[in-house]
């Protein structure tokens, strides 16, 4: 075998890569988000309403940058 023999060529957009390695953080973020919130409503049952409202909030924030991470790739391919 030479050894300029290709053994495997890698084909495709290499920007679903990216995506998969970039949803990594949101998806951290919002377990943290729905962990915490929860232990915060089982110690302050009465603030429900403002906790889930931040939590809303929080999520909608991380799933933003997941969704802003998937539009880039399709940008930024060659």
């Amino acid at each position: 075998m030479a050894a300029t023999e290709t053994l495997a060529a890698v084909t495709g957009n290499l920007g679903s890569i990216g995506y998969g390695l970039a949803a990594i953080g949101p998806g951290i973020g919002v377990g943290i988000i729905f962990g915490n919130g929860t232990q915060a409503l089982a110690r302050q049952p009465e603030a429900a309403g403002l906790i889930r409202a931040n939590q809303i909030m929080g999520f909608a924030f991380c799933e933003a940058l997941a969704l802003i991470g998937i539009v880039m790739g399709f940008l930024f391919r060659n």
